[in-house]
């Protein structure tokens, strides 16, 4: 599909030795003078991504979460890697209900758990990357250190979470001026993180999860009533594990398994590989379709996905083209389903998203999160490490897979994708938006392949996202008026989107003629670059 150039919106990025796309500008080209000094797409993603913990930290952070997938020039041999943390040794489940807690609140100390980006981050440069963690780190430390102007979207999260930053002393001092929200191109450093990512250049991540930084964020999470403890620190690590994937229209699409939801994004497409689809991507069939997919998707999601050693979520039933069957079966096309059915066998949130290709053509998805906007709102007294607030998507009832308990990784929204056709990896891509991510893939899939569109096209048209376990639908401006009356008839309660939803990157090899194009989503302040 050719854009039309009479039309406001963003060219594909084209090069032809390396690339990547990130939401925040400084962090993309980071990234591609990261590969332009001879690293790898794993120096130049992880490079990246500490840079946007600086510029961009309402949405991610050295306090939160890293998923990660690698494919090594072009082989569909995918390696993953979980680095999302565990809660501590005495989250046991009794306390709670002791404490009379039936919802572990975003602003608590109980909904960080360990935060596992910076041992993601060391394992992968270790084993996979070309440069010294230290080398990769130090851009993020000099932006720390001197000073970034404030990009527009970056602006637009403080004002909208001043009050959840004003919570915390700490934070406050951090982030806001004299209590209120920096403008677009006001300067801001962060000396305390500065010094906290320069300690884990030098000696590794063992500076993060021992001595004095670690002593600083346990004494901040237990002045606030937390449960962590120097322990639980000392024994954060993540893990290797083995991706997933299901074949959408002769593609085969990876996503990484549970704790992480990437399964529900492709039974999404399982579903909606069951249907014909009509000619438009915005058509309304073809949206409500995605809808009711996604609906019936989360359903299961909500019953099934957790972190449970014992290999209790039953991946291979979610992914089954019976089960697909069978839910395709009960979408009505003239009404929403109502209520959900519970299967028989066995909120938007923020974070950052980086697509790295390099001249080798190893490709790199990454996905490093703090959850909520702002995560926990808790920074730790002298490190300047804000935390996540992922703990908070724990279950607080007794028997749910998700239920709260010790060393355990709560269900994990954020999904690293990827994409082979005829035999190679071809395509990095993620998105954004905490919940929506699961329908953004599947959304973004059906767009390219479906349709024919290309990806920053895909990127670009408006969304719409069903809430989970409810029949309302949050739509954007652009198509509020244009679909929400005809789902209205079919029984949803159609509400403007609080703020935009979600957002993308993706870089695509194309390997017949050796070049990469990428894209970036204009809903952050973003780019994709190359050279």
């Amino acid at each position: 599909m050719t854009r039309n150039f009479e039309k406001p919106g963003r060219s594909l990025a084209v090069a032809t030795n390396g690339m990547a796309a990130t939401s925040h500008p400084a962090a993309t080209l980071v990234a591609v003078e990261t590969l332009q000094r001879g690293g790898n797409a794993i120096d130049a993603a992880v490079a990246a991504a500490a840079v946007q913990g600086v510029v961009e930290a309402g949405s991610t952070g050295i306090g939160g979460d890293c998923f990660c997938m690698l494919s090594q020039q072009g082989s569909t041999d995918v390696i993953a890697y979980n680095g999302s943390g565990r809660t501590p040794t005495a989250a046991r489940f009794e306390t709670f209900s002791a404490m009379g807690i039936a919802k572990i609140p975003a602003q608590s100390p109980h909904a960080v758990t360990i935060p596992g980006a910076i041992e993601a981050w060391a394992r992968l440069v270790r084993d996979h990357g070309r440069l010294d963690l230290g080398d990769i780190l130090r851009p993020a430390v000099r932006i720390a250190r001197e000073g970034y102007a404030i990009a527009p979207r970056v602006a637009y999260d403080l004002m909208n979470n001043t009050a959840h930053i004003a919570a915390n002393e700490r934070a406050l001092t951090t982030f806001l001026d004299n209590g209120k929200p920096l403008p677009v191109g006001a300067i801001h450093s962060q000396p305390q993180l500065a010094h906290t990512l320069e300690a884990v250049g030098e000696n590794g991540p063992d500076a993060f999860y021992t001595g004095a930084i670690a002593e600083d964020m346990v004494a901040s999470l237990q002045s606030l009533g937390g449960l962590h403890t120097l322990a639980d620190f000392a024994a954060a690590k993540g893990e290797y594990v083995t991706p997933i994937s299901t074949n959408f229209h002769g593609r085969t699409v990876y996503e990484c398994p549970p704790n992480g939801q990437g399964v529900i994004a492709l039974m999404i497409m399982n579903i909606l590989s069951r249907f014909k689809i009509k000619d438009g991507p915005l058509d309304i069939d073809n949206l409500y379709i995605e809808l009711e997919a996604t609906r019936l998707a989360y359903a299961a999601r909500d019953q099934f996905l957790a972190d449970n050693p014992d290999d209790s979520v039953p991946t291979g039933y979610l992914l089954s083209d019976a089960l697909a069957g069978k839910l395709a079966a009960r979408i009505n096309m003239a009404k929403v389903i109502d209520p959900l059915p519970v299967l028989d066998e066995v909120e938007h949130k923020d974070t950052v998203y980086i697509s790295v290709v390099d001249k080798d053509r190893n490709a790199v998805s990454l996905i490093n999160s703090i959850f909520g906007a702002y995560g926990s709102g808790i920074v730790s007294r002298r490190s300047g490490v804000l935390f996540h607030n992922r703990g908070s998507s724990f279950s607080l009832t007794a028997g749910h897979p998700n239920a709260i308990a010790p060393n355990k990784r709560p269900m994990h929204t954020i999904i690293p994708g990827m994409i082979a056709e005829d035999g190679r990896v071809m395509m990095s891509f993620g998105v954004m938006g905490g919940h929506y991510q699961a329908m953004g893939h599947a959304h973004f899939m059906s767009k390219l392949f479906n349709h024919g569109m290309d990806i920053q096209s895909a990127m670009d048209l408006p969304r719409l996202f069903p809430l989970p376990g409810t029949t309302t639908v949050e739509c954007e401006e652009a198509i509020l008026s244009s679909v929400g009356p005809d789902l209205m008839r079919r029984g949803y309660t159609v509400i403007p989107a609080a703020r935009p939803i979600g957002g993308a990157q993706a870089v695509q090899i194309n390997w017949k003629q050796n070049s990469l194009i990428g894209a970036s989503d204009f809903r952050k302040d973003g780019m994709a670059l190359g050279y």
